[in-house]
């Protein structure tokens, strides 16, 4: 019998001398004994091995029981294969339910703010915003709980535009959900996204005694944030952002406050940015999003510019590594995401919830795939008065979690990546559908990285994973 090595279900990474596995149909991460490298280094060799190739290279270098135990585990991973057909890893499949978790409310198109490179389609001057009504909110709220009627916690996002720009809004949906998850003996957070210039006290003092995740928009330190986040009438907003933010920090005591940063061309130095939010501004965590397609090609990060912002981030990721090793988390969210994505062993067919778990509401009670589809030619997939379009929307995302014919299918970050953003994808090639290959090889590497640095960390600290990882994933 002939034995081949399924090589697009395996990754080898090496850790301070320590060889690491990791199992891409699980997203599982091993290391490999002495034994284990062996049979490897064999395969490796040459393409098809027979039992006799095993005998003649194992007699006298390991014991038998051990080899053939490690064949088994290996043939068992689908990581060696005897012959027999391969463990079907996803296959073509219809969503039928859709068990909501979270709700994104479009609370108004209206915004104070300019910004250059804002991806919304249906963005309007503030004079000019169109605000969601009380009934659109509560029946969004109603399909929440209809849809997710065996979640025990929910959450609802407020979104716009700028969503404080419609505190009447948010203030009655607050009121209204609080009271419809006591009813039904279930908990509900919220959530919301703000560039900060309307924040007040009081306010930070409402949103801290309904426990309000919140974000806040900010590119950095001044010339990096007034470069693209203007006011409508074409001023730099980051003295404002700034001082709200820092008021917003001193009193907020409920949850973290995140930095939400927009990396737009000429725009690369993370380290630097990460280190103003972080030690100048206070916040807890900063998350770094890259612009590569959006409408405007004028403030798309270059490739060569794509890339130096993934190696900037990788020289942030070996400081996050350093100060994990020591119990410390310096808030560097798009590396904390990688810990827990690995800490969890997610298996994705899917790149998020999207569709499945969340959907955004538009003024008009239209939904959407998510937030950044609101306003956009994509066609929506229901609405609060009929509910969900079912259907339709199990044939797009089974069409999407279909790796048949796509580079996906042998890739080894499939199960991480999962094709990545719908909305980066329509950008890019006008189909939510495509994967997005312009940053595949950036992303692998991207992942690489991130396995590497969860192996040391699990090494020398395993403790940082149970004390700093667990936590934020409960605030979810």
């Amino acid at each position: 019998m002939a034995y081949q090595l399924v090589e697009h279900n395996l990754h080898e990474v090496e850790v301070g001398g320590r060889r690491l596995l990791f199992h891409i149909p699980t997203t599982s991460l091993f290391e490999i004994d002495d034994v284990g490298r062996d049979v490897l280094a064999l395969f490796r060799e040459q393409p098809s091995v027979e039992a006799d190739d095993v005998r003649r290279r194992f007699d006298g270098r390991h014991p038998p029981g051990e080899v053939v135990e490690t064949l088994e585990e290996f043939i068992n991973l689908d990581i060696i294969n005897d012959g027999r057909p391969l463990k079907a890893e996803s296959t073509p499949f219809k969503i039928e339910n859709f068990p909501l978790s979270t709700i994104v409310l479009n609370v108004n198109t209206g915004c104070n703010l300019s910004c250059s490179y804002c991806y919304k389609e249906d963005l309007a001057a503030p004079s000019e915003g169109e605000k969601m009504d009380f009934e659109t909110a509560v029946k969004s709220i109603e399909l929440l709980l209809r849809e997710g009627e065996r979640r025990d916690r929910f959450n609802v996002v407020f979104f716009g535009g700028e969503p404080l720009s419609n505190m009447k809004l948010i203030r009655q949906v607050v009121d209204y959900a609080e009271g419809r998850a006591k009813e039904v003996g279930k908990r509900v957070d919220f959530t919301l996204t703000t560039n900060a210039t309307l924040l007040t006290p009081e306010l930070v003092d409402y949103f801290n005694a309904h426990r309000f995740g919140l974000t806040i928009s900010m590119d950095g330190p001044k010339p990096l944030h007034d470069k693209n986040r203007l006011t409508v009438g074409g001023q730099g907003s980051y003295d404002v952002v700034a001082r709200k933010a820092r008021m917003a920090l001193e009193r907020y005591t409920s949850r973290p406050i995140g930095a939400r940063v927009t990396l737009t061309a000429g725009v690369v130095d993370v380290v630097g940015i990460w280190d103003h939010l972080i030690n100048d501004i206070g916040f807890q965590e900063v998350g770094f999003s890259p612009v590569t397609s959006g409408d405007i090609s004028l403030y798309n990060l270059s490739e060569a510019e794509v890339a130096q912002v993934f190696q900037n981030m990788k020289t942030l990721g070996e400081l996050y590594v350093e100060k994990a090793i020591e119990g410390v988390n310096i808030g560097f969210s798009n590396m904390h995401q990688m810990m827990t994505t690995l800490a969890e062993g997610m298996n994705k067919s899917l790149p998020c919830g999207a569709g499945v778990g969340m959907l955004a509401v538009d003024k008009d009670g239209d939904l959407n795939l998510c937030h950044r589809f609101t306003g956009s030619d994509l066609p929506t997939f229901g609405d609060v008065d009929k509910g969900i379009d079912k259907d339709r929307l199990g044939s797009f995302l089974g069409e999407r979690a279909d790796r048949v014919d796509t580079g996906c299918a042998t890739c080894r970050i499939r199960n991480v990546c999962s094709g990545g953003c719908y909305h980066e994808s329509y950008a890019r090639y006008a189909d939510p559908i495509h994967p997005t290959y312009h940053y595949c090889d950036l992303m692998r590497d991207w992942v690489d990285f991130g396995i590497a640095a969860y192996g040391r960390i699990m090494q020398e600290n395993p403790a940082f994973l149970s004390n700093h990882v667990e936590p934020r994933r409960a605030w979810k």
